[in-house]
């Protein structure tokens, strides 16, 4: 009998647009519902589910760990936060300066915890009002600060007064942002996405970020990369920045760092790895046993499995598909992205595509309102990209032949 899916139950609140699907379980890139329709997985759990659904290696490795201990308080030692730690220090290239970790639970947690560094960098240099720079089109979360450096006013109505210290600039426009912080003495940090993933896969130009670290070395400016979404493999290197050759002040991470599992890292390299002391900050979840050692594998099987390699020529494959595939069709503005991060710029909204995408059994979803997003795990093979490719391109060209709406 098939079970009829209520797209909210009456006892949740109503805050996310859902599709009348209940998900069952996994295998692989591939996903079934509770009524057994089965779907090529392109979402990735929004860039979360790095090694897919249930791995051979991961979920040993987590029963393991439930049987033994899943949480503890920070008031004691966690053996994995120390290894997961230094092995993030170590791929973000910050070892030899001391580089450390401080762990929570979200991306939203990690980028409130870097806002919080950038302020207590700027009070301990004696500045009374630190600002920030931000860029137009950013996505850092749903806190009121986290918010606040956000760039959609869309997401932003109906919760101000947000909070101050934020200088809003556009992406990879050097000489706009040296003019909105001209002899602005407040200015502490620059904060940002290497590709703004909710904001449309909206790149940052390695030029440009060389500009910045070069800029913020003279100012004495935190660097802060958001690489919550861009990050842990999926353009083909560790962190999106590494394309460009520059090393953050400040990195925060999330989703695909535990394939699933909640995990929120900060990671800080000489200039703040000594801000905050004990008092300034902390969380009861965040780096708990079950956390850390989801952490620890998923990057070991990553390594195993040859993940970031896989990552850049698979996404350089569906890449190509998608472009080919869409080459001439009046409405397709670019297909844009790096690696397994990818989007199709459409010149309408078309958030109608993620319910047409599922019925043909593909998962996706619509971001900026108008940029199909696929957001796959890093194990999907060029097969599977394929089999995106001819499934969501018919449906795009045909919702592209619709009229539009008046």
């Amino acid at each position: 009998m098939t079970a009829f899916i209520e797209a909210a139950s009456p006892h949740t609140m109503n805050t996310y647009g859902r599709l009348p699907i209940a998900l069952s379980h996994g295998q692989g890139v591939r996903v079934w519902d509770v009524n057994g329709k089965a779907y090529l997985d392109g979402l990735g759990g929004i860039a979360v589910n790095t090694l897919g659904h249930n791995h051979p290696k991961l979920v040993p490795a987590l029963q393991d760990q439930i049987a033994k201990i899943i949480h503890s308080s920070n008031y004691y030692h966690i053996p994995n936060q120390e290894k997961l730690a230094a092995k993030l220090v170590d791929l973000a290239g910050l070892s030899a300066e001391g580089g450390k970790t401080f762990f929570c639970s979200t991306g939203l947690e990690a980028n409130e915890a870097a806002l919080k560094l950038a302020r207590k960098f700027g009070h301990d240099k004696g500045i009374e009002k630190p600002e920030i720079v931000v860029y137009e089109h950013a996505f850092h979360g749903r806190s009121i600060a986290t918010l606040s450096a956000t760039g959609n006013k869309k997401v932003q109505a109906g919760f101000g007064p947000l909070v101050e210290g934020f200088i809003r600039v556009p992406l990879n426009d050097i000489a706009a942002l040296k003019q909105a912080t001209e002899g602005n003495p407040n200015v502490v940090a620059v904060f940002f996405e290497t590709i703004q993933g909710e904001g449309g896969i909206n790149a940052m130009r390695n030029e440009y970020l060389q500009q910045v670290r070069k800029l913020c070395d003279e100012r004495d400016w935190l660097m802060m990369i958001d690489e919550v979404q861009c990050g842990m493999g999926r353009t083909g290197k560790w962190f999106a920045h590494q394309w460009a050759g520059i090393k953050p002040d400040v990195m925060p991470l999330a989703k695909g760092l535990g394939s699933g599992v909640p995990i929120g890292a900060v990671v800080a390299g000489a200039r703040a790895a000594n801000i905050f002391q004990p008092g300034n900050h902390g969380t009861t979840f965040g780096g708990n046993p079950l956390a850390m050692r989801a952490g620890v594998e998923t990057i070991q099987i990553m390594e195993e499995e040859g993940l970031l390699e896989n990552a850049a020529v698979v996404g350089a494959h569906l890449k190509a598909g998608l472009e080919a595939a869409l080459a001439g069709e009046k409405g397709v503005r670019e297909v844009r992205g790096h690696g397994l991060m990818l989007g199709i710029d459409l010149d309408r909204p078309c958030g109608v595509l993620t319910q047409r995408a599922a019925d043909a059994g593909l998962l996706l979803s619509v971001t900026a309102d108008s940029v199909v997003r696929l957001v796959p795990s890093l194990i999907l093979t060029k097969a599977e990209a394929d089999e995106i490719v001819a499934i969501l391109c018919p449906l795009i060209k045909a919702f592209l032949a619709e009229p539009v709406a008046p």
